[in-house]
């Protein structure tokens, strides 16, 4: 049974998307009982942060889906997803779109891969490798703080399609950030958007995150 918090926790996400379903808040409490349950065996969330899964984690991976609201059939590739942010909470918010998640690191794919297997999710794929063995083309790719953005977005580029927008946004790179980003946004050298998360999310943990959108 879910303690009393995760349930506040679950209700915190539906305070931000009032419209999910029976099955999406069934896989959201099985993401907060299977998650640290795997967190005990394979580190793939700190050990200081488990107790916080559903907002730093969960609902920071959802605020893409703020900025985005994507549309049936769009196609993300989630780079670094380590133990699968911001791919799973995504797959789960919008079982319309197509997530691929990759990482060089086999174990933390292989958590990700058992905890989506476990909760019914069928609208993702699972990769364990470089970023550079991926040759699919999707619309948009998101990460969560994996590398630089200047790094990021040169190796992201061969893998989004370049085809008319079906979002609001045309298709390009979307990436979860804190901290001082101005060294990097300088080395960008391309056009940008950045939203600061507390305009959509107001719990204290969102006072300093960013959204990076970057177009292609």
């Amino acid at each position: 049974m879910l303690s009393l918090s995760m349930n506040t926790m679950i209700q915190i996400i539906e305070k931000y998307f009032p419209d999910m379903s029976g099955e999406q808040k069934r896989q959201l409490e099985m993401l907060a009982g299977l998650y640290p349950e795997w967190n005990a065996k394979i580190n793939v969330i700190s050990r200081k942060d488990i107790d916080n899964l559903m907002t730093n984690h969960v609902l920071h991976s959802l605020s893409i889906g703020k900025f985005l609201n994507p549309v049936d059939g769009t196609s993300f590739i989630d780079i670094g997803t380590g133990g699968g942010f911001p791919g799973i909470p995504m797959a789960v918010m919008y079982p319309g779109c197509k997530f691929h998640l990759i990482d060089r690191i086999g174990k933390k794919i292989n958590v990700a891969s058992s905890i989506a297997g476990e909760i019914g999710l069928n609208n993702v794929t699972f990769q364990h490798g470089d970023l550079s063995e991926c040759h699919e083309k999707f619309d948009f790719a998101i990460s969560r703080a994996v590398m630089k953005l200047p790094e990021l977005l040169k190796i992201s580029r061969p893998n989004i399609a370049r085809r008319a927008p079906r979002n609001a946004y045309p298709n390009g790179l979307i990436v979860l950030k804190g901290g001082d980003l101005r060294p990097e946004l300088d080395g960008l050298r391309t056009d940008y958007l950045m939203e600061d998360l507390n305009l959509w999310f107001h719990e204290p943990y969102f006072e300093t995150k960013k959204l990076i959108y970057v177009p292609f």
